[in-house]
């Protein structure tokens, strides 16, 4: 079943409402455009603060579990390159972000600037011009790990979304963002 974009939006919109309830405060609409925005996070992140720049945290090939083959709609054991970095504007971390790209959907050229490269996702896939949709899957609030407490120096609640990136009717990769929950309140 196919839902509209009206449909989609609504839902997310709602999605947001209950998030909000559930946590007891409302965010602003800077944070929720970063939310539930289907468009790149980076390009936002641009027009914010200028131009943004990211630097890669990790970055391997690794076989898929079935976590992450799920996550990709792929066959659990098939190459995925996994990545990790942070968004930054000058020493200030602004998102955080990991994802997960099956190799077999990977052109050779947007594989190679994804291992070679600090490039954003969303400029990659606009300097190829790719074609892609992207479908939000989650937005929650969760405590932060170890590594998100260093990265921001804070151990507050943080907001995240998980989503999908389409291309041709496959899933191209799977991305997960986060930032605090007190980032991106007033601006």
């Amino acid at each position: 079943m196919t839902i509209s974009k009206n449909e989609a939006n609504k839902a997310l919109i709602d999605k947001i409402k209950q998030v909000e309830t559930d946590y007891g405060e409302t965010f602003s609409n800077t944070q929720k455009i970063l939310l539930t925005t289907d468009g790149s996070i980076t390009a936002i992140l641009d027009v914010l603060y200028g131009k943004i720049t990211l630097t890669t945290l990790d970055q391997h090939f690794e076989d898929a579990d079935e976590t992450h083959a799920k996550l990709v709609n792929v066959e659990k054991g098939e190459k995925i390159n996994y990545r990790e970095v942070i968004m930054h504007k000058d020493d200030k971390p602004l998102i955080y972000a990991i994802s997960h790209i099956p190799l077999s959907r990977c052109d050779e050229n947007v594989c190679a600037d994804l291992v070679r490269a600090d490039i954003p996702i969303g400029r990659i896939l606009k300097n190829y011009n790719i074609e892609s949709r992207r479908e939000i899957h989650n937005i929650f609030i969760e405590k932060p790990n170890e590594t998100l407490k260093e990265l921001f120096k804070t151990d507050e609640d943080m907001l995240a979304r998980d989503y999908v990136i389409i291309n041709k009717n496959e899933v191209l990769m799977w991305i997960k963002e986060v930032f605090p929950i007190s980032y991106f309140t007033e601006i």
